[in-house]
């Protein structure tokens, strides 16, 4: 295991991302989108997902130079045609175009139709939140979400993030999928040899088990709430921008890397200032959450947390240690330097040659 700081991983990205002919504004997203997800400790959507992306980039599902279009029905509301460009870039996109319309309407929202898998929701929540907005961002997914008590999986985790400003410290942040566990983060456990928790899934003929490398199918967090939300973000993701949903939503791995994804995201940016005075709401928010901090817990030597305190303390440790970077990853970018020619500059900042 090594430890690489994230300022040398995004240059890194860059370099390579620049080598197969990604545009400036997309490779910026896909690496900031990917550096600050392993920041924030989230390394089933970080750094580690960055030679699928090139992988598929090269065989043509990802479009590195998009003709990405926006059109607008009324004041407030818009869709996003990504042309197919990674996911990353789709997602900001929206969230900037919807942070715009708010600054002047108040509320908007953006649907995004063609697009890829776009990491972690949370890249563009915090978005919104850094405007001094509330930003709400969905997606879905391929389709690993069991019903309870179905064979088959007809939902992907299909994610949700909430955002909003606080004061004196970093927003508050709910990013969450609507399974239990993401495949992706069950694929790292694959990796790293451990166990599954036992309500994470099935395999294929439906029994559960603890074994990551069999299981196929997920649990909906909550039963029937779980797969209930997982299809309000399909409504939102899918429907509205006229993208596939449930089962016919296409999958990240197994599919060839050739076809296409058509993937659709929804976001929403909330002007605060519309609504109250942006300083009480920062205010009033972050006194609500050292409230809910401070609550008595059965355990003595335990402390409650709202939704982001573990990211916020990891990213605090990461930015003083570095992002981790497993003998496996460290391998596939070392391939990728190589192949870009960039693997010697790569090493020496390392280094700190």
């Amino acid at each position: 295991m090594k430890f690489v700081s994230g300022d040398i991983v995004r240059r890194f990205f860059m370099d390579v991302l620049t080598y197969h002919g990604v545009c400036t504004e997309v490779r910026e997203h896909v690496s900031e989108g990917l550096v600050q997800t392993s920041e924030r400790g989230v390394d089933s959507h970080g750094i580690q997902l960055f030679p699928h992306y090139i992988a598929a980039l090269k065989a043509g599902r990802i479009n590195g130079y998009p003709n990405v279009k926006v059109t607008r029905s009324i004041p407030g509301a818009a869709t996003v045609h990504a042309d197919h460009t990674f996911g990353h870039a789709a997602g900001a996109f929206a969230m900037q175009n919807a942070i715009q319309m708010a600054e002047e309407v108040g509320v908007a929202c953006v649907a995004v139709a063609d697009s890829t898998h776009c990491g972690a929701a949370a890249y563009y929540g915090l978005m919104a939140a850094e405007k001094d907005m509330i930003g709400l961002f969905f997606t879905h997914a391929s389709p690993h979400m069991l019903y309870p008590g179905a064979k088959h999986p007809t939902l992907g985790p299909n994610p949700m993030c909430f955002t909003a400003p606080m004061e004196g410290e970093e927003p508050f942040c709910l990013d969450m999928s609507t399974t239990v566990v993401t495949f992706n983060r069950l694929k790292i456990v694959c990796e790293e040899g451990g166990a599954a928790e036992p309500n994470w899934g099935v395999d294929e003929d439906g029994v559960p088990t603890t074994d990551p490398r069999r299981i196929t199918h997920l649990f909906p967090i909550g039963g029937y709430k779980g797969y209930g939300l997982g299809m309000m973000i399909d409504v939102l993701s899918g429907l509205l921008s006229g993208m596939p949903v449930g089962p016919d939503v296409s999958c990240m791995y197994g599919n060839p890397l050739s076809e296409k994804r058509r993937l659709g995201h929804f976001c929403v940016a909330i002007n605060i200032a519309a609504f109250e005075d942006i300083g009480i709401f920062k205010r009033r928010l972050s006194g609500y959450c050292k409230t809910l901090r401070q609550q008595a817990m059965a355990d003595p030597g335990a402390r409650a947390k709202v939704p982001g305190d573990p990211e916020k303390e990891m990213k605090m440790q990461r930015l003083r240690e570095g992002i981790p970077v497993p003998d496996r990853l460290w391998k596939d970018l070392f391939r990728l330097g190589e192949e870009a020619g960039v693997v010697e500059k790569w090493l020496d900042e390392v280094s700190g040659r």
